[in-house]
């Protein structure tokens, strides 16, 4: 069974930093584009941030823009969502996926292995 772990979440004020980990002993991230996706209590599942197969392409929601940074390193089979400059309202469990989708698109439908999730608490 394909299994995804997440790492790295926790309760930070307004304003402070966190940065998640993702990686798998099943699978090769190397043939994947991968995503961070989040999901904060009585709303749906978003996309967060996606990064090709090389990272050589990367994709973010308008609302993290410019404070978070989706990278990955192949050789650790290990991507990365550095979050800067936290607000409450990114309060969610972030979940990592991967998706045979080289290219890594935003629709949730086509990543085909998801992580059990992390929860991320910022406070006000």
């Amino acid at each position: 069974q394909v299994q995804l772990v997440e790492s790295g979440g926790g309760l930070v004020q307004a304003g402070g930093s966190l940065r998640l980990s993702c990686t798998s002993s099943v699978l090769a991230f190397s043939g994947y584009g991968m995503g961070w996706f989040r999901q904060a209590p009585g709303k749906e599942r978003e996309f967060v941030a996606t990064v090709s197969w090389s990272g050589g392409s990367t994709n973010y929601a308008e609302s993290v823009k410019g404070r978070f940074t989706i990278s990955r390193d192949n050789a650790k089979n290990t991507v990365y969502l550095q979050m800067n400059s936290l607000k409450p309202e990114d309060t969610a469990v972030y979940y990592c996926a991967a998706t045979r989708t080289m290219w890594a698109p935003r629709a949730t439908p086509l990543y085909d292995y998801w992580g059990q999730g992390t929860q991320v608490t910022v406070s006000s």
